[in-house]
Protein backbone atom coordinates (compact mmCIF):
# COMPACT_ATOMS: atom_id res chain seq x y z
CA UNK A 1 0.00 0.00 0.00
CA UNK A 2 1.11 3.81 -0.69
CA UNK A 3 2.22 5.20 2.45
CA UNK A 4 1.94 8.50 0.85
CA UNK A 5 -1.23 8.37 -1.60
CA UNK A 6 -1.47 11.22 -3.51
CA UNK A 7 -4.33 13.22 -5.08
CA UNK A 8 -4.63 15.09 -8.24
CA UNK A 9 -6.64 18.06 -9.21
CA UNK A 10 -7.00 21.33 -11.06
CA UNK A 11 -6.40 24.64 -9.92
CA UNK A 12 -7.32 27.52 -12.58
CA UNK A 13 -6.81 24.90 -15.64
CA UNK A 14 -3.46 23.56 -14.05
CA UNK A 15 -3.31 19.78 -13.04
CA UNK A 16 -0.88 18.63 -10.45
CA UNK A 17 -0.73 16.09 -8.24
CA UNK A 18 -0.10 16.50 -4.22
CA UNK A 19 0.22 14.33 -1.16
CA UNK A 20 -3.38 13.76 -0.12
CA UNK A 21 -4.17 16.17 2.86
CA UNK A 22 -2.25 19.28 1.70
CA UNK A 23 -4.46 21.98 0.99
CA UNK A 24 -5.87 23.59 -1.53
CA UNK A 25 -3.42 26.67 0.12
CA UNK A 26 0.14 25.13 -0.11
CA UNK A 27 -1.17 23.54 -3.39
CA UNK A 28 -2.08 26.40 -4.85
CA UNK A 29 1.28 28.00 -4.02
CA UNK A 30 3.31 25.53 -5.51
CA UNK A 31 1.66 26.88 -8.73
CA UNK A 32 3.00 30.29 -7.95
CA UNK A 33 -1.21 31.44 -7.54
CA UNK A 34 -1.37 34.37 -5.33
CA UNK A 35 -4.32 33.39 -2.93
CA UNK A 36 -4.46 35.94 -0.20
CA UNK A 37 -4.61 35.46 3.61
CA UNK A 38 -4.56 37.35 6.69
CA UNK A 39 -5.68 34.81 9.82
CA UNK A 40 -2.78 32.70 7.67
CA UNK A 41 0.36 32.41 9.48
CA UNK A 42 3.24 29.93 8.71
CA UNK A 43 4.40 30.24 12.69
CA UNK A 44 0.72 29.42 12.88
CA UNK A 45 -1.94 26.75 12.83
CA UNK A 46 -4.30 27.05 10.18
CA UNK A 47 -8.06 28.24 11.19
CA UNK A 48 -9.77 29.49 8.52
CA UNK A 49 -11.24 32.84 10.40
CA UNK A 50 -10.54 35.47 8.04
CA UNK A 51 -12.30 33.94 4.59
CA UNK A 52 -10.02 36.20 2.65
CA UNK A 53 -8.52 33.15 1.17
CA UNK A 54 -11.72 30.99 -0.23
CA UNK A 55 -11.73 29.67 -3.46
CA UNK A 56 -14.55 28.18 -5.53
CA UNK A 57 -14.38 24.06 -5.46
CA UNK A 58 -16.24 22.32 -8.25
CA UNK A 59 -18.03 25.43 -8.29
CA UNK A 60 -20.10 24.27 -5.24
CA UNK A 61 -22.90 25.71 -2.76
CA UNK A 62 -20.55 27.85 -0.72
CA UNK A 63 -16.82 28.38 -1.21
CA UNK A 64 -13.91 26.86 0.72
CA UNK A 65 -11.41 28.58 2.38
CA UNK A 66 -7.99 27.70 1.50
CA UNK A 67 -6.15 27.43 4.19
CA UNK A 68 -7.66 24.51 5.77
CA UNK A 69 -9.82 22.95 3.02
CA UNK A 70 -7.85 19.80 1.86
CA UNK A 71 -7.19 19.19 -1.91
CA UNK A 72 -10.02 17.23 -3.01
CA UNK A 73 -9.42 14.37 -5.92
CA UNK A 74 -10.43 15.38 -8.97
CA UNK A 75 -11.88 18.55 -7.72
CA UNK A 76 -11.89 21.83 -10.46
CA UNK A 77 -10.94 24.91 -8.38
CA UNK A 78 -10.85 28.14 -9.32
CA UNK A 79 -8.93 30.79 -7.16
CA UNK A 80 -9.67 34.39 -9.06
CA UNK A 81 -13.13 33.61 -10.61
CA UNK A 82 -16.23 36.66 -10.25
CA UNK A 83 -17.22 35.07 -7.74
CA UNK A 84 -14.68 34.41 -5.65
CA UNK A 85 -13.10 37.91 -6.08
CA UNK A 86 -16.42 39.52 -4.68
CA UNK A 87 -16.59 37.47 -1.27
CA UNK A 88 -12.73 38.86 -0.73
CA UNK A 89 -13.53 42.41 -2.15
CA UNK A 90 -16.81 42.35 0.40
CA UNK A 91 -14.43 41.14 3.35
CA UNK A 92 -12.37 43.74 3.00
CA UNK A 93 -14.91 46.53 2.45
CA UNK A 94 -16.29 44.78 6.08
CA UNK A 95 -12.94 44.77 7.83
CA UNK A 96 -12.31 48.80 6.81
CA UNK A 97 -15.30 49.43 8.06
CA UNK A 98 -15.33 47.99 11.70
CA UNK A 99 -11.53 48.38 11.76
CA UNK A 100 -8.64 51.32 11.68
CA UNK A 101 -6.26 49.80 8.92
CA UNK A 102 -4.31 52.77 8.45
CA UNK A 103 -1.03 50.90 10.00
CA UNK A 104 -2.08 47.75 7.61
CA UNK A 105 -0.06 48.01 4.69
CA UNK A 106 -0.22 44.14 3.11
CA UNK A 107 -4.56 44.43 3.70
CA UNK A 108 -4.10 48.31 2.62
CA UNK A 109 -2.29 46.79 -0.56
CA UNK A 110 -5.30 44.03 -1.04
CA UNK A 111 -7.98 46.64 -0.71
CA UNK A 112 -6.51 48.28 -3.96
CA UNK A 113 -5.74 45.11 -5.89
CA UNK A 114 -9.54 43.99 -5.25
CA UNK A 115 -10.86 47.80 -5.79
CA UNK A 116 -13.06 47.35 -2.75
CA UNK A 117 -14.87 50.46 -1.87
CA UNK A 118 -13.79 51.83 1.24
CA UNK A 119 -16.75 54.05 1.46
CA UNK A 120 -19.49 51.21 0.98
CA UNK A 121 -21.11 51.22 4.81
CA UNK A 122 -20.69 54.61 5.59
CA UNK A 123 -23.41 53.62 8.37
CA UNK A 124 -21.12 50.73 10.08
CA UNK A 125 -19.92 51.37 13.94
CA UNK A 126 -16.18 51.32 14.71
CA UNK A 127 -14.51 49.23 17.25
CA UNK A 128 -13.20 51.46 19.98
CA UNK A 129 -11.13 50.18 22.30
CA UNK A 130 -8.88 52.03 24.86
CA UNK A 131 -5.14 52.23 24.31
CA UNK A 132 -3.23 49.51 26.44
CA UNK A 133 -0.34 51.02 27.74
CA UNK A 134 0.55 48.66 30.93
CA UNK A 135 3.99 47.35 30.48
CA UNK A 136 7.23 49.21 29.34
CA UNK A 137 7.66 46.98 26.31
CA UNK A 138 5.03 47.00 24.17
CA UNK A 139 1.25 48.82 23.68
CA UNK A 140 -1.79 46.85 22.86
CA UNK A 141 -4.08 49.16 20.50
CA UNK A 142 -7.43 46.71 19.71
CA UNK A 143 -8.41 49.38 17.42
CA UNK A 144 -6.62 48.45 15.27
CA UNK A 145 -7.18 44.36 15.76
CA UNK A 146 -9.24 42.37 12.68
CA UNK A 147 -8.97 39.59 15.07
CA UNK A 148 -6.91 37.18 12.97
CA UNK A 149 -5.88 35.14 16.06
CA UNK A 150 -2.27 35.13 15.50
CA UNK A 151 -1.22 36.80 18.52
CA UNK A 152 -3.30 34.00 20.70
CA UNK A 153 -2.12 31.28 18.84
CA UNK A 154 1.76 32.00 18.64
CA UNK A 155 1.26 32.92 22.64
CA UNK A 156 -0.09 29.46 23.23
CA UNK A 157 0.58 25.75 21.70
CA UNK A 158 1.77 26.98 18.30
CA UNK A 159 5.07 28.69 19.95
CA UNK A 160 5.33 29.99 23.72
CA UNK A 161 2.96 27.83 25.63
CA UNK A 162 2.61 31.34 28.06
CA UNK A 163 -1.56 31.67 27.41
CA UNK A 164 -1.10 35.30 28.26
CA UNK A 165 -3.60 36.28 25.67
CA UNK A 166 -6.75 35.28 25.09
CA UNK A 167 -10.81 36.21 23.46
CA UNK A 168 -13.21 37.41 25.24
CA UNK A 169 -16.85 38.21 24.13
CA UNK A 170 -18.79 37.41 21.48
CA UNK A 171 -19.94 38.22 18.02
CA UNK A 172 -19.50 42.06 17.48
CA UNK A 173 -18.32 42.27 20.86
CA UNK A 174 -14.90 39.58 20.80
CA UNK A 175 -11.65 40.83 21.03
CA UNK A 176 -8.56 39.89 22.77
CA UNK A 177 -7.75 40.39 25.78
CA UNK A 178 -5.83 39.32 28.91
CA UNK A 179 -7.64 36.54 31.16
CA UNK A 180 -10.27 38.43 33.69
CA UNK A 181 -8.78 41.63 31.40
CA UNK A 182 -5.86 42.03 34.12
CA UNK A 183 -2.95 44.30 33.09
CA UNK A 184 0.17 42.63 31.13
CA UNK A 185 3.05 42.49 33.78
CA UNK A 186 0.23 40.50 36.13
CA UNK A 187 0.11 38.19 33.34
CA UNK A 188 2.07 35.21 32.77
CA UNK A 189 3.42 37.21 29.48
CA UNK A 190 7.28 36.64 28.86
CA UNK A 191 7.29 40.07 26.91
CA UNK A 192 9.54 37.76 23.84
CA UNK A 193 7.62 39.92 21.53
CA UNK A 194 6.26 36.86 19.50
CA UNK A 195 2.70 38.31 19.00
CA UNK A 196 3.94 41.64 17.60
CA UNK A 197 5.90 39.93 15.36
CA UNK A 198 3.06 38.13 14.13
CA UNK A 199 0.68 40.67 14.19
CA UNK A 200 -0.57 42.18 10.73
CA UNK A 201 -2.17 45.36 11.80
CA UNK A 202 0.09 47.42 14.02
CA UNK A 203 -2.38 46.39 16.88
CA UNK A 204 0.43 45.24 19.04
CA UNK A 205 3.98 47.30 18.60
CA UNK A 206 7.41 48.30 20.53
CA UNK A 207 7.04 50.97 22.89
CA UNK A 208 9.89 52.47 21.56
CA UNK A 209 8.35 52.74 17.89
CA UNK A 210 4.90 53.81 19.26
CA UNK A 211 6.47 56.55 21.27
CA UNK A 212 8.75 58.04 18.58
CA UNK A 213 5.40 57.88 16.39
CA UNK A 214 3.65 59.60 19.07
CA UNK A 215 6.56 62.26 19.30
CA UNK A 216 8.17 61.23 22.71
CA UNK A 217 11.45 63.03 23.89
CA UNK A 218 14.77 60.93 24.25
CA UNK A 219 13.56 61.31 28.32
CA UNK A 220 10.13 60.27 27.55
CA UNK A 221 11.60 57.42 25.91
CA UNK A 222 13.94 55.97 28.59
CA UNK A 223 10.74 56.72 31.28
CA UNK A 224 8.01 55.25 29.64
CA UNK A 225 10.30 51.86 28.34
CA UNK A 226 11.72 51.01 31.85
CA UNK A 227 10.22 49.69 34.89
CA UNK A 228 9.56 51.94 37.83
CA UNK A 229 12.31 51.14 41.01
CA UNK A 230 8.72 50.21 43.09
CA UNK A 231 8.01 48.11 40.81
CA UNK A 232 11.30 46.00 40.79
CA UNK A 233 10.95 46.32 44.42
CA UNK A 234 7.97 44.89 44.56
CA UNK A 235 8.34 41.72 42.44
CA UNK A 236 11.67 40.90 44.25
CA UNK A 237 9.81 41.02 47.62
Amino acid sequence: MDEHPQVTLTIDGEEISVPAGTTILEAARQLGKDVPVICYHEATTPNGVCRLCVVDVNRGRVLQPACVAPCPAGAQIETRSERVERSRRTILEMLNAAVDLEQAPEILALMAEYQADADRFPDAERRTQPLHDDNPFYVRDYNQCVLCWRCVQVCAEDAQYTFALTLAERGYDTRVSTSFDIGMTESPCVFCGQCIGVCPTGALKPKIEFGLEQGWSADELRQRTRRSRRARLEEDT
